[in-house]
Protein backbone atom coordinates (compact mmCIF):
# COMPACT_ATOMS: atom_id res chain seq x y z
CA UNK A 1 0.00 0.00 0.00
CA UNK A 2 1.07 3.76 -1.17
CA UNK A 3 2.67 5.54 2.09
CA UNK A 4 1.51 9.22 3.23
CA UNK A 5 3.90 11.85 2.98
CA UNK A 6 4.17 11.53 6.71
CA UNK A 7 4.91 8.01 6.82
CA UNK A 8 7.41 8.28 4.50
CA UNK A 9 9.38 11.11 5.72
CA UNK A 10 9.31 8.77 9.46
CA UNK A 11 10.34 5.84 7.37
CA UNK A 12 13.32 7.38 6.12
CA UNK A 13 14.44 9.13 9.13
CA UNK A 14 13.77 5.85 11.21
CA UNK A 15 16.85 4.44 13.21
CA UNK A 16 15.22 2.32 16.17
CA UNK A 17 11.32 1.22 17.10
CA UNK A 18 8.45 -0.07 15.10
CA UNK A 19 6.02 2.51 13.60
CA UNK A 20 2.99 1.51 15.36
CA UNK A 21 0.80 3.97 16.71
CA UNK A 22 2.39 4.68 20.70
CA UNK A 23 5.46 2.93 20.18
CA UNK A 24 8.57 3.94 21.11
CA UNK A 25 10.80 5.46 17.94
CA UNK A 26 14.19 7.24 17.29
CA UNK A 27 14.91 9.84 14.36
CA UNK A 28 17.71 10.93 12.97
CA UNK A 29 17.55 14.37 13.66
CA UNK A 30 19.28 16.67 10.90
CA UNK A 31 18.31 20.62 11.52
CA UNK A 32 18.38 22.25 14.62
CA UNK A 33 16.55 26.01 15.41
CA UNK A 34 17.28 27.55 18.99
CA UNK A 35 15.41 30.45 20.11
CA UNK A 36 16.92 32.81 22.40
CA UNK A 37 14.50 31.79 25.44
CA UNK A 38 16.12 28.16 25.43
CA UNK A 39 19.09 28.89 23.49
CA UNK A 40 21.08 29.69 26.41
CA UNK A 41 20.14 26.52 28.51
CA UNK A 42 20.97 24.73 25.40
CA UNK A 43 24.12 25.69 25.02
CA UNK A 44 24.80 25.36 28.48
CA UNK A 45 23.59 21.68 27.91
CA UNK A 46 26.19 20.93 25.35
CA UNK A 47 29.02 22.69 27.28
CA UNK A 48 28.35 20.57 30.44
CA UNK A 49 27.61 17.28 27.92
CA UNK A 50 31.44 18.07 26.97
CA UNK A 51 30.14 18.45 23.04
CA UNK A 52 33.04 20.20 20.79
CA UNK A 53 30.88 21.08 18.08
CA UNK A 54 27.33 20.69 16.91
CA UNK A 55 27.03 17.39 14.62
CA UNK A 56 23.41 18.54 12.94
CA UNK A 57 23.73 19.27 9.20
CA UNK A 58 22.67 22.52 9.50
CA UNK A 59 22.08 24.37 13.37
CA UNK A 60 20.76 28.15 13.66
CA UNK A 61 20.69 30.00 17.08
CA UNK A 62 17.57 32.87 16.19
CA UNK A 63 17.61 36.37 18.78
CA UNK A 64 13.55 36.63 18.11
CA UNK A 65 12.08 36.63 21.38
CA UNK A 66 14.43 38.95 23.99
CA UNK A 67 14.66 42.24 21.86
CA UNK A 68 13.61 44.58 24.14
CA UNK A 69 17.17 46.71 25.43
CA UNK A 70 15.36 48.05 29.03
CA UNK A 71 18.55 47.12 30.80
CA UNK A 72 21.83 45.28 30.33
CA UNK A 73 20.22 41.54 30.20
CA UNK A 74 19.34 41.13 26.71
CA UNK A 75 22.46 42.63 25.18
CA UNK A 76 24.96 40.52 27.49
CA UNK A 77 22.67 37.34 26.39
CA UNK A 78 23.10 38.28 22.82
CA UNK A 79 26.86 38.11 23.18
CA UNK A 80 26.54 34.88 25.02
CA UNK A 81 24.87 33.16 22.32
CA UNK A 82 26.99 34.66 19.59
CA UNK A 83 30.10 33.66 21.21
CA UNK A 84 28.45 29.56 21.91
CA UNK A 85 27.76 29.83 18.18
CA UNK A 86 31.15 30.39 17.01
CA UNK A 87 31.94 27.60 20.22
CA UNK A 88 29.79 25.02 18.78
CA UNK A 89 29.79 25.81 14.78
CA UNK A 90 25.86 26.99 15.11
CA UNK A 91 24.66 29.89 13.00
CA UNK A 92 23.33 33.08 14.39
CA UNK A 93 20.70 35.28 13.35
CA UNK A 94 21.46 38.68 15.17
CA UNK A 95 18.35 40.85 16.63
CA UNK A 96 16.55 42.32 14.06
CA UNK A 97 16.89 39.56 11.41
CA UNK A 98 13.38 38.02 12.04
CA UNK A 99 11.29 35.57 13.30
CA UNK A 100 12.84 32.05 13.31
CA UNK A 101 10.54 30.21 11.78
CA UNK A 102 9.64 32.18 8.62
CA UNK A 103 13.73 32.91 8.57
CA UNK A 104 14.74 29.22 8.73
CA UNK A 105 11.63 28.14 6.12
CA UNK A 106 13.37 30.72 2.98
CA UNK A 107 17.30 30.30 4.23
CA UNK A 108 17.40 26.85 5.26
CA UNK A 109 14.67 24.88 5.12
CA UNK A 110 14.80 21.03 2.80
CA UNK A 111 12.23 19.19 2.12
CA UNK A 112 12.77 15.90 2.91
CA UNK A 113 14.83 16.82 6.11
CA UNK A 114 14.19 16.80 9.94
CA UNK A 115 14.04 19.84 11.82
CA UNK A 116 14.31 19.98 15.42
CA UNK A 117 13.84 23.06 17.36
CA UNK A 118 13.31 24.78 21.26
CA UNK A 119 10.13 26.11 20.24
CA UNK A 120 6.53 25.02 20.10
CA UNK A 121 6.00 26.39 16.48
CA UNK A 122 9.36 24.81 14.85
CA UNK A 123 6.43 22.55 13.13
CA UNK A 124 5.82 25.43 10.76
CA UNK A 125 8.16 23.83 8.78
CA UNK A 126 6.50 21.18 7.97
CA UNK A 127 4.78 23.85 5.41
CA UNK A 128 7.95 22.81 2.89
CA UNK A 129 7.46 19.03 3.30
CA UNK A 130 9.60 18.44 6.10
CA UNK A 131 9.49 16.70 9.20
CA UNK A 132 9.91 19.40 12.27
CA UNK A 133 9.17 18.87 15.90
CA UNK A 134 9.40 21.17 18.95
CA UNK A 135 11.00 20.30 22.07
CA UNK A 136 12.85 20.51 25.27
CA UNK A 137 16.24 21.77 25.78
CA UNK A 138 17.77 18.91 26.75
CA UNK A 139 16.23 16.79 23.92
CA UNK A 140 17.85 19.59 21.58
CA UNK A 141 20.88 19.52 22.59
CA UNK A 142 21.21 15.89 22.79
CA UNK A 143 20.28 15.92 18.85
CA UNK A 144 22.95 18.52 18.41
CA UNK A 145 25.45 16.24 20.05
CA UNK A 146 24.55 13.43 17.32
CA UNK A 147 21.52 11.36 19.60
CA UNK A 148 18.64 10.56 17.76
CA UNK A 149 15.13 11.56 18.76
CA UNK A 150 12.61 9.79 21.18
CA UNK A 151 8.82 10.35 20.45
CA UNK A 152 6.18 7.56 20.53
CA UNK A 153 4.81 7.01 16.90
CA UNK A 154 1.66 9.52 16.53
CA UNK A 155 -0.92 8.92 14.33
CA UNK A 156 -1.25 10.18 11.06
CA UNK A 157 -4.72 11.75 10.61
CA UNK A 158 -5.45 13.04 6.95
CA UNK A 159 -7.28 16.83 6.04
CA UNK A 160 -8.28 16.69 2.48
CA UNK A 161 -8.75 20.29 1.32
CA UNK A 162 -10.88 21.12 -1.72
CA UNK A 163 -12.34 23.78 -3.87
CA UNK A 164 -11.14 27.58 -3.02
CA UNK A 165 -10.62 29.64 -0.24
CA UNK A 166 -13.51 32.67 -0.86
CA UNK A 167 -13.27 36.35 -0.55
CA UNK A 168 -12.24 37.72 2.03
CA UNK A 169 -10.44 34.53 3.48
CA UNK A 170 -6.76 33.52 3.96
CA UNK A 171 -5.38 30.33 4.67
CA UNK A 172 -5.34 31.51 8.88
CA UNK A 173 -9.41 30.60 8.44
CA UNK A 174 -8.66 26.82 7.67
CA UNK A 175 -6.69 26.54 10.74
CA UNK A 176 -9.21 28.83 12.64
CA UNK A 177 -12.17 26.34 11.72
CA UNK A 178 -9.81 23.21 12.53
CA UNK A 179 -9.63 25.17 15.75
CA UNK A 180 -13.77 25.79 15.68
CA UNK A 181 -14.29 21.49 14.84
CA UNK A 182 -11.78 20.37 16.78
CA UNK A 183 -10.62 22.25 19.82
CA UNK A 184 -7.02 22.94 21.14
CA UNK A 185 -6.76 19.02 21.87
CA UNK A 186 -7.74 17.48 18.60
CA UNK A 187 -4.37 16.98 17.64
CA UNK A 188 -3.16 15.23 20.04
CA UNK A 189 -0.74 12.72 19.49
CA UNK A 190 -1.16 13.12 15.88
CA UNK A 191 0.39 14.31 12.62
CA UNK A 192 -1.86 16.72 10.99
CA UNK A 193 -1.29 16.25 7.14
CA UNK A 194 -2.99 18.26 4.57
CA UNK A 195 -3.45 16.72 0.90
CA UNK A 196 -6.05 16.96 -1.89
CA UNK A 197 -7.07 19.30 -4.73
CA UNK A 198 -7.30 22.70 -2.50
CA UNK A 199 -4.02 22.46 -1.70
CA UNK A 200 -3.41 24.11 -5.37
CA UNK A 201 -4.56 27.69 -4.00
CA UNK A 202 -1.94 27.80 -1.17
CA UNK A 203 1.15 29.35 -1.69
CA UNK A 204 4.11 27.97 0.63
CA UNK A 205 3.75 31.05 2.73
CA UNK A 206 0.08 29.77 3.07
CA UNK A 207 0.68 26.74 4.29
CA UNK A 208 3.21 28.09 6.83
CA UNK A 209 0.50 29.52 8.71
CA UNK A 210 -1.55 26.55 8.92
CA UNK A 211 1.23 23.93 9.86
CA UNK A 212 2.71 27.27 12.29
CA UNK A 213 -1.20 26.85 14.44
CA UNK A 214 -1.19 23.21 14.57
CA UNK A 215 0.68 23.63 17.57
CA UNK A 216 -2.61 25.58 18.97
CA UNK A 217 -4.57 22.32 18.04
CA UNK A 218 -1.71 20.36 20.29
CA UNK A 219 -0.39 18.64 17.23
CA UNK A 220 2.79 16.60 17.08
CA UNK A 221 3.85 18.42 14.02
CA UNK A 222 2.01 18.85 10.74
CA UNK A 223 3.08 18.12 6.86
CA UNK A 224 2.23 19.10 3.55
CA UNK A 225 3.45 17.38 0.42
CA UNK A 226 6.40 19.42 -1.43
CA UNK A 227 5.14 19.97 -4.54
CA UNK A 228 5.33 22.58 -7.59
CA UNK A 229 4.21 25.30 -4.95
CA UNK A 230 6.92 24.86 -2.79
CA UNK A 231 9.68 24.43 -5.64
CA UNK A 232 8.35 27.80 -7.01
CA UNK A 233 8.81 29.30 -3.02
CA UNK A 234 12.52 27.45 -3.13
CA UNK A 235 13.54 29.10 -6.97
CA UNK A 236 12.34 32.71 -5.82
CA UNK A 237 14.78 32.06 -2.89
CA UNK A 238 17.18 31.05 -4.99
CA UNK A 239 17.54 27.48 -3.44
CA UNK A 240 15.61 25.61 -6.28
CA UNK A 241 18.50 23.16 -5.95
CA UNK A 242 16.71 21.99 -2.48
CA UNK A 243 13.39 21.38 -3.66
CA UNK A 244 12.70 17.08 -4.15
CA UNK A 245 9.29 16.21 -4.63
CA UNK A 246 8.01 14.63 -1.81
Amino acid sequence: MALNVAQKLIRSHLVGGETRPGAEIALKVEQILLQDVLGILVMLELEAMGVERSKAEVAVQYVDHNLVQGDHLNAEEHLFLRSACRRFGVWYSRPGNGISHPVHMARFGVPGKLLLGSDSHTPAAGSLGMLAFGAGGVEVALAMAGEPLHIRMPQVWGVRLTGTLPAWTSAKDVILEMLRRHGVEGGFGRIIEYHGPGLEGLSAMDRHVIANMGAEMGATTTVFPSDEAIRRFLRDEGREGDWVEI
